[in-house]
């Protein structure tokens, strides 16, 4: 239950004790008021709806629409049922305006509700111009700035949902919404309608929300629905680390949407605070972003603890700041990374989440360090015991987003004109320090990679150019084309974020979180020249803006990047065909030539693989391709090939084109990575499950069969949340060992017959121990302060004469997160495929504690079983999608198999494996 204040505050009913004492006249006489304030609120809520300026018909209650009060235990609506009623609202009321904005991989439409007074969405236009000037503040003088920002209203972006098994979130929309509306003449509320305008996202993840509240109801309904699929299509959890790659859909609505909006706070509602805690605001915990802008981080530790000083107020214990386990420095959280956009960028953590389930605690329940509810700078109020429902979570939520709606409203002219000078504070650093740019060659290692990158860029408003002759710079010579991206413009602190490489820093008994080194050339082998001498004049006005023929969103399901004037115009060299001959020859370090084969199988050509030779790598080669689609995919996917004789490849072998991809349970991420890996691609597969394994003889169906990193028994989730089990995590263990038995069973005997088993990661540490391989991870059991990586780009050596490494430059740049390290064994036959430096640095980009574990060693491995292969990956070639240098691996080995396997050899004296001393 909850009352409403005089202030309009949506509070927790706390029990009759807290409020009132002991005195028993008080109890009677609260006890009747209770019973006279909660009718009377819900009169208060018709009569307001009526009488408020500018309503058509009474609000809507939302308790009433959905059939049930918000927040009932065991009780929750979906997307459709919450964009019905955010309808009945906008028709109520001239407050509210519906916009749609895209449409989600499944097909469910983005729906954003604008609430502002009425006069403010009548010129939402001039208001949207507003904040897009002094978003891109190049040429805009202070003054002009002041009187922007002086007449300007703040967009406060607001929204639940993402982490859909967050379930609160996604709830708590509607009674925000309400809680505005219904008491839109309180003086609070009057003055946020009035200064701000409020794009909420009913949920930021509509497909989500529905396999959550399915998924729940199901459980409920005691019908045992068994784990939880992903809650976003190939990514679950993982939606909030794609905020710079921009590989899903979902992703690229959002970010397209706030540089169509530029908003000047963004605030995303997760769960769960940890315990007793009842809800994590910020300020973050050590380490933060390196390049934030600092006026940006202040503004975020100042509204969080305005959030924290609301939530006491009224009456709502428990809010916590700086918990270890949120830093901010990866930039990869979609709500983290408008900072470097020079947005005011959090999240808060609410307790709770696993459905609508309630809980019960008392203090004796508590950690032992929480028991004396002692007072601490960063949780002053702390939280006692009771019952803790999904209303109590949903409470917590309006409250922190009022709250912050407070704040912008309040300080409104501060907030418009901070933006401004972030952006003109980040122009003025860049022209007058290093870096002054960033120059990126049109040729690489793969000629379509550097232009993957910079659309991404490009997206996310940063300008892009293009020299328009051949010039010099700091001793250089760059021809016509290269592309460049000044560093005095306003997002060029994301710029910078991005590009160099990262160093966690050393915080006493703190490890990285998620990923300590990300740095984007490295990860996409794309050559970045760093410009650390000024700009002449000659070479600015060499400088072209890129443009291109955008397409409107509305006329395409999903046009990566293309609605982006700038990242439309952004193409690769063109595509190239050669020689002549009925023979197609495919280089596959262009990841793009793995498109074209893909095509060409669709079409009934036949695959072969040439091996390395006379100093070239392997290449791909396809027999009977229709010569005009040929070249048609050549130039749309700027494919560089060759037409040779038949007679000249005497040596290719058939490559079998039979794949599977193994999906042990439900809700694994680095497995829906790989299927959107292999989707993107054009890879024709076949997803198995262990109902496939129990069926036997995979030999007779398959050639290759991949495993993500993940166990090839029954657990293995592969991140946090989405995962096996649901929002609990909870995985039935009833005769799993026999089961997981069973299953191994099955793969030994598929590798044995022939197949190949290609794993990676876990996955490797899972095959290797599995089938009993005569190799050893070294870096089992060390204890973290030991041996450490988080998520880094490392150094490896490959042996690019392998068919699995065929096309990947001699040195490499690959993912690590957690990653095994192999040595071989006695009995070892097969060939080390890539190996860590045994000299010199090994980490490239973040974190590393223990580089002895690693040198020398082997990164990836091609273990013969029998009459078959278990290809040993120990890193991520597909991390999130953003190891684009590595995907070949994945690409190959999906082909590597039959002759293609049984013919390969790797360079003689490549590997000899160390002597290991007892250190290792």
């Amino acid at each position: 239950m909850v009352f409403v204040t005089r202030a309009g505050h949506l509070a927790r009913r706390l029990p009759l004790p807290t409020l009132i004492g002991d005195n028993p006249a008080m109890h009677s006489f609260v006890r009747h008021r209770a019973i006279i304030v909660t009718l009377g609120c819900l009169m208060f809520g018709a009569i307001v709806s009526r009488s408020a300026a500018g309503q058509r018909t009474p609000l809507p209650n939302p308790d009433a629409s959905f059939g049930f009060p918000i927040g009932t235990d065991y009780k929750l609506f979906d997307y459709e049922q919450s964009i019905a009623y955010f309808r009945r609202l906008a028709a109520a009321t001239n407050r509210v305006k519906l916009i749609d904005v895209g449409k989600t991989a499944f097909g469910r439409t983005f729906t954003v509700a604008l609430i502002s007074s009425a006069e403010n969405l009548a010129h939402l236009d001039q208001i949207r111009r507003a904040n897009m000037r002094l978003a891109h503040p190049d040429g805009l003088t202070d003054t002009e700035a002041h009187r922007l920002a002086r007449d300007g209203k703040v967009i406060v972006d607001i929204s639940g949902g993402l982490h859909a098994s967050e379930i609160a979130g996604s709830q708590h929309t509607p009674l925000l919404a309400y809680e505005l509306l219904a008491h839109a003449d309180d003086p609070r509320n009057k003055a946020i309608l009035d200064n701000v305008v409020l794009f909420l996202w009913p949920s930021i993840n509509p497909d989500g929300q529905d396999i959550v509240v399915n998924w729940c109801k199901a459980r409920d309904d005691q019908k045992n629905p068994g784990p939880m699929e992903l809650y976003e299509k190939y990514i679950g959890h993982d939606n909030n680390r794609d905020s710079y790659m921009l590989n899903v859909v979902e992703s690229r609505v959002i970010q397209r949407t706030w540089r169509d909006w530029e908003p000047d706070i963004i605030y995303v509602h997760h769960q769960s605070s940890p315990f007793p805690t009842r809800i994590w605001i910020p300020p973050f915990a050590d380490p933060v972003g390196l390049r934030v802008p600092p006026i940006m981080a202040r503004q975020v530790n100042a509204i969080g603890t305005r959030i924290a000083e609301e939530l006491d107020a009224n009456g709502q214990p428990g809010a916590a700041h700086q918990l270890a386990t949120f830093d901010a420095w990866y930039p990869g959280y979609v709500d983290y990374m408008p900072m470097y956009q020079n947005i005011p960028s959090w999240w808060t953590e609410t307790q709770g989440g696993n459905c609508a389930t309630p809980r019960t605690t008392t203090i004796d329940s508590l950690p032992p360090g929480y028991r004396d509810l002692r007072p601490t700078t960063m949780y002053l109020s702390p939280w006692a015991q009771g019952k803790w429902g999904l209303r109590d979570a949903v409470n917590y939520m309006v409250t922190a987003s009022l709250a912050t709606l407070n704040y912008a409203a309040k300080f409104r002219e501060e907030v418009l004109y901070n933006r401004y000078q972030a952006g003109r504070r980040t122009i003025e650093q860049y022209r007058s320090s290093a870096p002054y740019a960033y120059i990126i060659p049109q040729t690489a290692h793969d000629p379509v990679a550097p232009a993957e990158l910079l659309k991404r860029m490009a997206f996310m408003g940063v300008h892009v150019k293009q020299l328009d002759r051949d010039l010099t710079y700091d001793g250089a010579s760059y021809p016509k084309g290269t592309w460049v991206i000044p560093m005095d413009q306003e997002y060029a602190q994301l710029v910078r974020e991005l590009f160099e490489p990262q160093k966690y820093p050393e915080i006493k008994d703190d490890t990285p979180y998620d990923a300590a080194g990300w740095t984007l050339p490295f990860q996409m082998n794309v050559q970045v020249v760093e410009g650390r001498v000024p700009l002449s004049t000659e070479f600015r006005g060499a400088l072209k803006a890129v443009q291109g023929k955008p397409v409107d969103w509305r006329a395409a399901a999903d046009a990566p990047f293309t609605t982006n004037v700038e990242a439309a115009g952004i193409t690769p060299l063109p595509g190239q065909l050669t020689g002549d001959g009925d023979l197609l020859l495919l280089d596959p370090a262009q990841n793009n030539s793995f498109r074209l084969l893909n095509r060409a199988l669709a079409e009934g050509a036949s695959l072969r693989f040439s091996p390395s030779s006379a100093g070239r790598d392997g290449r791909w080669v396809i027999a009977a391709a229709d010569q005009t689609k040929a070249q048609a995919w050549i130039t749309d996917l700027f494919v560089h090939a060759e037409r040779v004789p038949a007679a000249s490849m005497p040596n290719a072998v058939p490559a079998p084109a039979r794949v599977a991809l193994y999906k042990a349970a439900p809700g694994n991420i680095d497995q829906g990575w790989t299927e959107w890996l292999l989707d993107t691609h054009g890879f024709k597969y076949t997803l198995i499950t262990p109902a496939d394994l129990h069926a036997g003889n995979l030999i007779a169906k398959f050639d290759v069969v991949l495993v993500a990193s993940q166990s090839l028994g029954g657990g293995g989730r592969g991140g946090r949340g989405g995962g096996a089990g649901g929002p609990g995590g909870v995985v039935d263990t009833t005769n799993q060992r026999a089961e997981d038995s069973l299953r191994v069973g099955a793969f030994d005997d598929f590798v044995r017959a022939g197949g190949t088993l290609v794993a990676w990661n876990q996955g490797a540490t899972a095959a290797a121990a599995a089938l009993r391989l005569p190799v050893r991870n070294v870096v089992s059991g060390l204890a973290r302060k030991d041996y450490f990586t988080g998520g880094s780009i490392m150094q490896v050596i490959v042996d690019t004469t392998h068919p699995v490494m065929s096309g990947m430059p001699g040195r490499a740049d690959a993912f690590v997160f957690n990653s095994p390290v192999f040595t071989t064994l006695d009995g070892f036959e097969g060939s080390v495929i890539a190996k860590y430096p045994n000299d010199g640095p090994i980490l490239r980009s973040g974190y590393l504690v223990g580089q002895k574990y690693m040198q020398g060693l082997a990164a990836a491995l091609d273990v013969k079983h029998d009459r078959g292969h278990v290809v040993l990956i120990a890193f991520q070639p597909q991390w999130r999608g953003q190891s684009t240098g590595t995907f070949r691996v994945v690409f190959n080995s999906v082909f590597f198999g039959g002759q293609v396997a049984a013919q390969a050899r790797g360079a003689p004296g490549f590997w000899s494996a160390p002597t290991l001393g007892t250190e290792r």
